[in-house]
């Protein structure tokens, strides 16, 4: 029987483990660097040890420091999570050679199944089908061996580029795994990524608990992940199942583990990897079977039989990733403090966060908030749940991409189930902003900001002369909201139907045109986040007199936000450039982010090099039009 579980992780998947561990009566111990030192898992744990450092390399990929917490806090077992070093077979021999027990499957099988061209000759082996690279297929993919999350991945659909992509592959996964092997095997065209959980104990019992849908991705990470897979033949998912089945006996798994699947148009299912710990995506899992993945891993560890039978799963469930990142800015990762975050609670809604009012959001971890579940007996109820839910979420800090998840869901190629992972890189455009509901959002702010400040809420020297707050949106977009409070009530210049029924600095109630609308309203400086059943606007107070524009050269490439140069393009000062010429890349939250020209000319200045930290704004590169022109002439 385990006592105590050292959780060698963090953020929301050292919660969830920690959770269940109370509810089994498990004591538990936290690990933490200095960026986490006030982490809500680090408070949550009975006991935590600092680790050294605030990067990942520096902390929870120091295998050695981890084991040393578990011994010196006196843990008896080891639970990886998911990511770090969840799939590193020598840390798990080394958790158990300091004779704690290892919550995950035996080290051989970490070992077989992380690289993924040794996966793929076990499972060929097995009979399961793979791609074997072979002919004359284009486009191919090439893919890191090591690691997983999308790192070390590239399409090349010219065979011109597919040794400078190697070349890429092959650094992002040294600099993420610690291994710069690639492999390249056909690219399927409209594939679908589906996935099956299974769960095998150490006495020979193996389930499969159904398919997961996973195709909703952006730069090969998952966004939303959905049981039991939509639209797939029952052929199709009865090879998946019986393919994942065979991959686990072929490699002797104890644990929980998924085997992933490409599936092609015409129902052609294809092995891609087994991942050896308990995936992002299982309370998807867990919400239509009824199973606890977590408990069942500690029991499985704990040497303890699985029934002959899973329990059959019943209903749909959908989960997506909220994330701190800006979708319409390639998915630029946001940081700073997130104020405020609350998500509705209720029948078949889940919510897994590792974060809480007040946390940062830093540069060194993923960008990941929280996963937000919902079930329901059908899908199209799951969804609806799911939508609704992230409506009517509380997210006052940095952009996240909550606006995307909601489109997704309500979008009727995906409500029509099946897309392809290539469905987000043809999502068209989003949609303007409501420019009606950015200026009533305006107004509550302005009115809101006027009753804190004074309990008339807005008297001025000349009543005639209307109050006036100007306001900008996230789109860039500046709103003015113009108003006097008169004997007859509110009189706003561009909302002639609106009246005032209160109003007070953290809530406005407006009657629209004789319908009843409440606005929360929350200022953190001049940051102003309207939230109301319409939706959630995030606003800027616009001074009224800005402060005055500082210099920077013409051209100048800006960090758009605090992370690590990886890598500079072959490109030199003096160099012609054009317009959108990737010149290098920062490294923040896991993603690595391209840097391009703004526009075509000379690049002038050079200033940033491999393994240099940089701040948001510093001066990257500095690109000149003059400067090539005057080159031209």
């Amino acid at each position: 029987m385990i006592g105590t579980v050292l959780v060698a992780n963090r953020g929301e998947i050292a919660r969830r483990v920690m959770r269940i561990c109370r509810e089994m009566g498990i004591g538990t111990v936290a690990v933490y660097s200095g960026a986490d030192a006030d982490a809500p898992h680090v408070r949550e744990a009975d006991s935590a040890v600092r680790l050294p450092g605030d990067a990942p390399a520096d902390s929870y990929l120091r295998g050695d420091a981890i084991v040393a917490a578990a011994l010196a806090a006196g843990a008896d077992a080891v639970h990886p999570g998911y990511g770090f070093l969840s799939e590193n077979a020598e840390f798990a021999a080394a958790v158990l050679a300091a004779g704690l027990v290892w919550i995950g499957p035996p080290p051989r099988v970490v070992a077989a199944m992380g690289s993924k061209t040794r996966a793929k000759r076990l499972m060929a082996q097995a009979g399961v089908p793979v791609l074997d690279g072979t002919g004359a297929a284009a486009p191919l993919l090439v893919k890191a061996s090591a690691g997983g999350g999308g790192r070390g991945m590239r399409i090349v659909r010219e065979l011109a580029d597919l040794e400078a992509q190697l070349a890429a592959a092959r650094a992002e996964a040294q600099a993420a795994f610690g291994d710069g092997e690639v492999f390249v095997e056909p690219y399927v065209e409209d594939g679908r990524h589906v996935e099956v959980q299974i769960l095998a104990d150490v006495h020979g019992t193996v389930w499969t608990l159904g398919t997961r849908d996973c195709s909703v991705q952006r730069r090969h990470q998952k966004v939303i992940e959905e049981t039991p897979a939509p639209g797939l033949r029952d052929l199709t998912e009865r090879q998946l199942l019986e393919y994942a089945d065979a991959a686990a006996r072929a490699v002797g798994y104890v644990g929980a583990g998924t085997v992933e699947f490409l599936v092609g148009a015409d129902g052609s299912a294809y092995f891609l990897e087994m991942n050896t710990r308990l995936q992002v995506e299982h309370p998807v899992t867990e919400l239509v079977t009824g199973l606890d993945l977590v408990r069942e891993q500690i029991r499985i560890a704990e040497g303890r039989r699985l029934p002959e039978r899973p329990p059959v799963p019943h209903g749909h469930a959908v989960e997506a990733r909220l994330y701190a990142e800006d979708p319409a800015h390639e998915w630029r990762p946001g940081t700073g403090v997130l104020h405020r975050f609350a998500l509705p609670a209720g029948p078949g809604l889940r919510v897994d966060s590792g974060v809480a009012d007040g946390s940062v959001i830093g540069v060194h971890y993923d960008a990941m908030l929280a996963k937000v579940a919902a079930y329901a007996d059908t899908r199209e109820e799951a969804l609806r749940l799911l939508a609704y839910a992230l409506r009517r979420a509380v997210l006052h800090g940095p952009v996240t991409n909550r606006d995307l998840l909601v489109r997704v869901l309500g979008d009727p190629r995906f409500v029509a189930g099946g897309v392809p992972t290539s469905y987000l890189e043809g999502l068209p455009p989003a949609p303007a902003p409501d420019g009606g509901a950015l200026r009533l959002a305006a107004l509550a702010a302005a009115l809101a900001d006027a009753a804190g400040r004074h309990p008339a809420g807005g008297w001025r020297n000349v009543p005639s002369q209307p109050q006036v707050k100007r306001f900008r949106a996230a789109d860039g977009g500046e709103y003015e909201a113009r108003y006097r409070l008169t004997r007859d009530g509110l009189a706003a210049d561009d909302h002639p139907r609106v009246a005032l029924v209160s109003s007070a600095p953290d809530r406005v109630v407006l009657d629209v045109g004789g319908v009843r609308r409440e606005f929360a309203v929350a200022r953190y400086g001049e940051a102003v986040f309207v939230d109301s059943a319409a939706g959630a606007v995030a606003l800027t107070a616009v001074p009224r007199f800005p402060p005055p524009v500082g210099r920077t050269a013409p051209g100048s490439l800006l960090a758009p936000m605090p992370g690590t140069v990886v890598r500079v393009a072959g490109v030199a000062v003096g160099d012609r450039v054009t317009a959108g010429q990737p010149l290098l890349w920062l490294e923040a939250m896991k993603m690595e982010h391209r840097v391009t020209a703004p526009a075509d000319g000379t690049l002038t200045a050079l200033h940033a090099e491999p393994g240099w930290q940089v701040e948001v704004g510093a001066v990257l590169a500095v690109v000149s039009a003059a400067a090539a022109e005057s080159a031209q002439a």
